[in-house]
């Protein structure tokens, strides 16, 4: 019975453990990436509107493979553009100077930058396959 208990708690750190941490501050995001040598992923998204960012955040953001991923090697940021969910003025202004710098023109858009914050690859809208996939482009950046 203690065993069971104990590999309970075991799987449910692990899980925890490898919950995605979404920042909304990309210069926050920025020092941390350099501070562990870790890429940034911006996520440019329309959380609560678009159907092709809500669907690739469950088939690919929202799976074990990619944030076993991004646990190691990025720091995620999440520049949203909702329609309904409510969202500061500095928030929203602060958004839409990172979609004017990386002349964002669609949703999805994930922007990879290196730890110094040079792009070093992007991806525009719904790629199929997943994490696995999305895991692989990024990678893929990096060569």
């Amino acid at each position: 019975m203690w065993l069971a208990g104990i590999l309970a708690v075991g799987m449910w750190w692990q899980v925890s453990a490898a919950e995605a941490v979404w920042l909304t501050d990309a210069g926050q995001a920025q020092t941390q990436a350099k501070a562990e040598n870790k890429l940034v992923l911006l996520d440019f998204t329309g959380s609560d509107w678009c159907s092709w960012c809500i669907k690739f955040k469950k088939d690919a953001l929202e799976t074990d493979e990619f944030k076993a991923f991004a646990a190691k090697k990025l720091v995620l940021v999440e520049v949203d553009f909702p329609n309904n969910k409510p969202q500061s003025e500095a928030q929203k202004k602060a958004n839409q100077a990172l979609s004017d710098k990386y002349k964002v023109e669609g949703y999805p858009t994930f922007v990879i930058l290196d730890s110094s914050g040079k792009e070093i690859g992007r991806q525009t809208g719904y790629l199929k396959g997943g994490g696995k996939a999305f895991v692989e482009k990024i990678e893929g950046f990096q060569k």
